[in-house]
This record gives structure tokens, C-alpha cells and sequence, in this order.
């Protein structure tokens, strides 16, 4: 099945916030994730719970897509990371009830990060010194929707990709550390 986002999910945007050095919730930034969306959990709660955050607090299976600026990337809110507020460089994408028995989350993150559907989003960015996605361009993907099943298959092989490519990385660091410190020894024999 094909559809255009518009059609399984809502979109809202992050708000705009100012933070305080002790908060009750965290205010979502580009800052707290990886360059591949992976949330940094050192992230403190650095703003106050009030009227206009509380209506924007994240619900568990939000998917935050960051639409500013070079790193667009799309993430899911798992609330074990605690209370949440997405800041003005997201777009929170919500799936619609009738939606979320045919589509997962987890499959739709990895179809945002895709890198085709990465291609089609920048090629919509706008904006010179900060490219931005466009909410309007974001309800316009088309989005291929296979059984539940072959998401389910699609994203653990994603995670595994993702797994080996981290065990690959601490590998070549072990390798660079293992090879200075033979040069180190060598030297000072």
C-alpha cells in the first residue's frame, strides 16, 4: 500500500522555549541526539511544566523528525527518557488511531532515515544558511506501507545493521589505540 503521511499521521511542531537551569521536563534540541538520532540520556530537564508545555508533552510513540537544519533525522519518543517537550527544530509526527493496527513506528523511523526518502526530504529543504523541511513537504511523502509482518522483519534487520556497525566502530578504535600503543612501545625501547 501507498499513501502520503497526510493520509496515516498528524504533524505538529515543536514549540519555542526558554530553558532553566532546573526544570521539570526536557526540552527536546538537535543537541541530545547522535548524528544518526540516537537520544543522549544526559539530557537534564530544563524546562517548566506550564500550561502551553503540558499540552506538548511527548506521548510514547511520537516520532520527533528534525526538520532544521543539516541533520534530518527521525527518532522515536519512548517515554522511559521521562517528560518531553520537542523544541522548534522538530516536527512531531503522531500516527492516526485508525493507522497505528497497519503501521509501526519503529518502521516508519526507519523509512524517514531511509536514505532515498533523506534524498527526497532535501531536496525539498529551503533555506541558505539553515536548510528547513517544511511541514507541508514532510504530509507530502509518500510512504510505502508493506503487511506488519515485513516491517516488523524490515526494522530488526535495521537494528542489526545498527548493531554491527557500532561493534565494527569500537573495533577499528580498539584497533587505532592497540596500534599507537605498539608505536609508543617501540619507540621507547
Amino acid at each position: 500500500m501507498k499513501t502520503n503521511l497526510k493520509h496515516i499521521a498528524n504533524i505538529q511542531t515543536g514549540i519555542y522555549a526558554h530553558t532553566v537551569s532546573l526544570g521539570e521536563v526536557v526540552y527536546l534540541q538537535a543537541k541530545h541526539f547522535d548524528e544518526t538520532g540516537n537520544f543522549f540520556k544526559t539530557a537534564k530537564p530544563d524546562l517548566q511544566l506550564n500550561k502551553q508545555t503540558e499540552k506538548h508533552l511527548l506521548n510514547n510513540g511520537n516520532i520527533l523528525f528534525a526538520a532544521k537544519g543539516t541533520k534530518n533525522f527521525a527518532t522515536q519518543y519512548e517515554a522511559k527518557n521521562g517528560k518531553c517537550v520537542a523544541s522548534s527544530t522538530f516536527l512531531v509526527i503522531q500516527i492516526k488511531n485508525e493507522f497505528k493496527s497497519k503501521i509501526l513506528p519503529e518502521y516508519l523511523v526507519w523509512y524517514l532515515n531511509n536514505p532515498r526518502t533523506q534524498e527526497w526530504l532535501k531536496a525539498k529543504a529551503r533555506g541558505s544558511s539553515i536548510p528547513s523541511i517544511s511541514k507541508t513537504d514532510l504530509l507530502e511523502l509518500e510512504i510505502t506501507i508493506p503487511t506488519i509482518q515485513k516491517q516488523k522483519v524490515i526494522v530488526k534487520i535495521d537494528n542489526l545493521l545498527k548493531k554491527e556497525q557500532s561493534i565494527l566502530k569500537k573495533i577499528k578504535l580498539l584497533k587505532e589505540k592497540n596500534i599507537q600503543n605498539l608505536l609508543i612501545s617501540a619507540i621507547n625501547k
